[in-house]
């Protein structure tokens, strides 16, 4: 499981050129899922982005965490995360699981974070074809990978 985790003072997501979610300050959170991701992979990653200290202090240091500041979550399923490049032009995206695997752990990972926060988490939908809308602040964009927790 990876995540590309992004400091922003605000984000949405719009389908059809509607708003269906937005946040103000947080993290923007883009999900890729493989076929091996469990729950395991889920808790390790929000256990980290919950404790990851990347919003400023009084003295402007990266010393606070979302959990501390009670920021908000926008999370949005990416399967083009798990792509290979290793070979000619054309990603390929054998690497990310198939929507039967995915969207129920895409599901979870939701809902965990939620809990965890205790504060709803806002989405997009998964699988729809949406614009993403940000203000990356700092700019902070930080990649976590849960097969790298070892």
């Amino acid at each position: 499981m990876r995540v590309v985790l992004q400091r922003v003072s605000s984000a949405s997501v719009s389908i059809a050129g509607d708003i269906y979610s937005q946040i103000d300050k947080g993290f923007l959170i883009l999900l890729g899922i493989e076929d091996d991701d469990n729950q395991i992979d889920i808790d390790w990653l929000v256990a980290k982005i919950v404790h990851l200290r990347v919003f400023d202090d009084k003295n402007q240091q990266m010393n606070i965490s979302i959990e501390e500041i009670n920021g908000d979550c926008l999370v949005v399923s990416q399967f083009t995360l798990m792509a290979s490049t290793k070979k000619g032009n054309r990603p390929s995206y054998i690497r990310s699981a198939k929507a039967e695997i995915s969207k129920p752990l895409y599901e979870k990972f939701v809902k965990t974070l939620s809990q965890v926060l205790n504060k709803e988490v806002q989405t997009g939908i998964f699988g729809a074809d949406m614009s993403i809308a940000l203000v990356n602040n700092g700019p902070v964009t930080i990649i976590i990978d849960s097969k790298t927790k070892e």
